[in-house]
């Protein structure tokens, strides 16, 4: 067993091995997977199994009653019994229903490939092969088990799959997202934003708008000022947002309403700030006499705060310049898995997936020259964790 670990070994293994990527990450674009299209993502898991299959690794197919089926798959090396393991993380479904592919075909133009779910997340599950691949080829020791753990619900709030995946990051020392780059220049998300959304429900009293005025409760005049209240709180240097995203009420323009409501997407860069929105909300009362207000929801991901990825991304950062490339960090306004493993101290380093853009767009496409080098870092990750 070779115990010499040199990173440009990956990629220089790695890099041969591009068009040989580009099949497999054909086969699983074919292969359409809407989260909320149970049947169509559960061929899906068994196309992306019997890849994984064909490698020296434990694959279980974890059926779901209403979702796709989460796949879990551990890779032990020889005769070993890790006492510890190492979670990457993602997922398989995407935003677009069945036969999108129509309209939106698998193809290659000028070195980059386009498809529903190629960016976003497929190609980052073919990194995450071949890198399993790489490694196997290395001959290195590896001390830990890894887990891979690609889920079929995570574009609709990971409701099946949560405590899954809190399960296994609870049991690693390290967490490796596999969501797509930030950016062109294949950006590393150090920090995530925690995402929320709430209703502010106002209840007044109805009355004509001509005759009695005066014995009316306007619901939405009530929800006007709350939404005065909420504009206050944004604070974008910060990276505090409080967007009022859709308003409803009333039934008639002589009509005195007597309910209104809002929702709200709430957005927040540190965990302190979230808790603080999630205070002002409970506190607002209503302004108008004789309204009525009830609150609703509020945030389901902490944000994923830099400190908990600091680590790592310097240890990437060194992997990756010991093969000649050159890696940044970058702060993402949306939320992922990778929030809810860094919620419980678990060391979490995201966007390691694709490098492209526009995803969840019709011109959803990733660079395909950097697939092996995506590929030989998380591998070297992998190796020196």
């Amino acid at each position: 067993m070779n115990t010499v670990f040199e990173p440009k070994l990956l990629l220089d293994w790695l890099s041969p091995q591009l068009p040989n990527m580009l099949r497999t990450l054909e086969t699983f674009v074919r292969s359409e997977s809407p989260s909320t299209e149970k049947a169509a993502a559960d061929i899906c898991a068994q196309v992306i199994a019997a890849e994984w299959n064909k490698r020296d690794v434990a694959v279980e197919l974890l059926q779901q009653k209403n979702r796709g089926a989460h796949l879990r798959i551990a890779y032990v090396p020889g005769n070993a019994k890790p006492r510890s393991q190492l979670l990457v993380l993602g997922h398989y479904d995407t935003v677009y229903a069945t036969d999108t592919l129509a309209k939106m075909p698998f193809r290659t133009a000028a070195g980059r490939i386009y498809g529903p779910g190629v960016f976003d997340m497929k190609a980052g599950i073919v990194q995450a092969l071949f890198a399993l691949d790489a490694i196997q080829h290395s001959g290195v020791a590896l001390a830990k088990r890894i887990v891979f753990l690609w889920t079929s619900d995570e574009e609709i709030g990971s409701e099946s799959s949560r405590k899954l995946l809190e399960t296994e990051a609870l049991r690693s020392d390290a967490v490796f997202v596999l969501e797509p780059a930030l950016g062109l220049k294949g950006l590393l998300k150090t920090a995530r934003k925690g995402v929320g959304e709430a209703e502010i429900i106002v209840h007044g009293r109805a009355s004509h708008a001509g005759l009695a005025p005066e014995k009316g409760v306007n619901a939405i005049h009530e929800l006007a000022l709350q939404i005065a209240l909420v504009k206050k709180w944004n604070d974008l240097p910060r990276g505090v947002s409080a967007n009022v995203g859709l308003v409803t009420g009333g039934t008639r323009s002589n009509v005195i309403p007597d309910h209104a409501r809002a929702v709200l997407d709430l957005r927040a860069l540190r965990i302190a700030d979230m808790r603080k929105i999630e205070k002002q909300l409970r506190g607002l009362r209503p302004i108008l006499t004789g309204a009525r207000l009830s609150v609703r929801g509020g945030f389901n991901r902490a944000p994923l705060e830099h400190k908990i990825s600091a680590a790592l991304f310097q240890r990437a950062a060194l992997l990756a310049k010991a093969m000649g490339l050159t890696i940044g960090e970058g702060t993402a306004g949306g939320g992922s898995d990778g929030n809810l493993t860094a919620a419980l101290h678990v060391p979490t380093l995201d966007g390691l997936g694709a490098v492209g853009d526009g995803a969840h767009s019709p011109g959803e496409y990733v660079v395909a020259r950097t697939m092996p080098q995506r590929a030989a870092l998380l591998a070297a990750l992998l190796l020196h964790s």
